[in-house]
């Protein structure tokens, strides 16, 4: 399983930006993507998730109503639309999957990062003036 995440780059406070992770040798259709970003001396934390298989989707506080996950089964990729950015939202932003059941559906652990099963190597996104 490969996860190659894109889309960063350099935005102003205010500004939008749209995160792919592309993933590979792991099917959308009934699994799920965690997304988490970790800034320079900051704890890495989780952001957005979503489950391709019953659509669930959960967010951190702090992102509600700016950022937007969605996920296309068809090109096998999930999005992270983020809007309203400020700088507190620079950070290297990671996508982790997870291979779902049952059980891992009642007992979702998505803001723990070692609760998934693959992860991709980051994409870079800094809000700054």
């Amino acid at each position: 399983v490969q996860l190659q995440a894109s889309g960063g780059g350099w935005v102003q406070p205010g500004g939008s930006l749209r995160l792919s992770c592309e993933v590979s040798g792991f099917t959308l259709n009934n699994n799920a993507v965690g997304w988490f970003r970790q800034a320079p001396g900051r704890e890495r934390e989780a952001v957005a998730y979503i489950d391709s298989g019953d659509s669930r989707t959960y967010y951190v506080d702090s992102v509600k109503g700016r950022f937007t996950v969605s996920s296309d089964k068809v090109k096998n990729t999930v999005y992270l639309q983020m809007t309203s950015l400020n700088p507190e939202d620079t950070a290297r932003y990671y996508c982790a999957a997870k291979m779902m059941d049952a059980y891992n559906r009642f007992r979702t652990l998505w803001v723990d990062w070692d609760w998934y099963d693959s992860w991709g190597q980051g994409t870079q996104v800094t809000v700054s003036s």
